[in-house]
């Protein structure tokens, strides 16, 4: 992900599917126009880089000039198009092929079609590298399209966002969901990340989805996904992790202003973490870190028979299910360490010490992010 100016983009288009794109667009249109000699026309200040790829694919003779239209203020397409710089040479009787970096509402394309009235060529092609089919508004054909995107500003390749972004190789788009910290809490049992979480929702304004509560109220309200949970669970089968990724979703789309998540019990396997990955890539966020508080094996039994004493719960009154507990959350969470790890987004913050102290930790870690 990038900043530019006040907004973030994220990756959207390779310099390599960019590539292949010209490529096509190169071979097609000469292909179409054999041994004829062809004007092309980019369409400044966008398409210099598109042009400049193209030429040197296009693998026949050709002529190339500039236009210079001005259509953009920020991230908006304006009405208002000046033509800044005109032809100087003569196209009488010439195939003049325009190369355009993108095509969204279609009203530079209108212009252009203006300018080339009285130019007397021998017919106008438009090639576009974008083209944004929510977003045009025109009749005028376009004769090759590079690819087709959807209606969402994008920048590098020589597109920009005020200035900004044009040098950039590879194409990003902007983030509909500004920046927001999302964060997945580990800890074992006893460790304190429900205590923790509270603190760190607070201080951090986060929204703090657990999975235990999210089912809960769920099965307790009876909603379609409860339901359907439920009748997972009395048949003494898993609910599938999709039934759990939907329920996640409705609570995302619930907080959809929010400056970000803590998510607590999920995810719990690698299929899990994909899964929260595509969710929060398909609100244009992303999963910004595990944080793991780690406490040693004895510290845990300790804490968690004391708990018992008070807690009601059976589980936390005897050793050997805390231990198998406590084994239990290493098997799961050993492969998710390795899958964040991956992504450089594993962090391990020391559990033991005072609630404050361990709050400290984890908010030297957020503050990083």
């Amino acid at each position: 992900m990038i900043k530019l100016h006040d907004l973030y983009f994220k990756p959207f288009i390779s310099a390599k599917e960019i590539d292949i794109a010209v490529q096509k667009m190169a071979d097609d249109i000469a292909a179409d126009l054999g041994d004829e000699v062809p004007v092309f026309i980019g369409i400044l200040n966008g398409s210099f880089m598109l042009v400049s790829d193209f030429v040197k694919k296009y693998p026949k003779a050709c002529e190339v000039t500039f236009i210079k239209l001005a259509s953009y203020e920020g991230v908006k397409s304006t009405e208002d198009i000046q033509r800044l710089i005109g032809l100087t040479q003569d196209l009488t009787d010439r195939t003049v092929v325009i190369l355009e970096d993108i095509i969204d509402s279609g009203n530079t394309l209108e212009e252009v079609h203006r300018i080339f009235e009285n130019e007397n060529v021998k017919q106008l092609l438009i090639a576009t590298l974008f083209y944004k089919p929510e977003a045009y508004s025109k009749d005028f054909k376009l004769h090759y399209i590079g690819k087709e995107i959807s209606d969402k500003f994008i920048v590098g390749y020589g597109l920009d966002y005020d200035g900004l972004g044009r040098d950039l190789p590879d194409v990003y788009q902007l983030k509909t969901t500004q920046h927001m910290t999302n964060i997945v809490l580990f800890g074992p049992p006893g460790a304190g990340k429900g205590t923790q979480a509270n603190f760190l929702k607070e201080k951090y304004d986060l929204i703090h989805i657990s999975t235990g509560d999210v089912f809960r109220y769920n099965i307790k309200n009876k909603t379609a996904l409860g339901m359907l949970a439920k009748s997972f669970i009395d048949k003494g089968e898993l609910v599938p992790d999709q039934v759990t990724i939907d329920m996640l979703n409705k609570e995302v789309e619930k907080n959809a202003d929010a400056n970000g998540f803590i998510f607590d019990g999920f995810p719990r396997t690698n299929a899990q973490a994909k899964a929260l990955d595509e969710l929060m890539d398909n609100k244009d966020s992303q999963i910004d870190a595990m944080v793991a508080l780690e406490v040693d094996d004895e510290v845990l039994v300790k804490r968690l028979l004391e708990r018992g004493k008070t807690s009601g719960r059976p589980d936390d009154a005897d050793e050997s299910i805390i231990r198998n507990r406590i084994k239990e959350y290493y098997n799961k969470t050993a492969i998710l360490k390795d899958y964040y790890s991956a992504q450089n987004k594993y962090f391990g913050a020391d559990g033991v010490g005072s609630i404050e102290e361990i709050t400290v930790r984890l908010s030297t870690v957020i503050d990083k992010l």
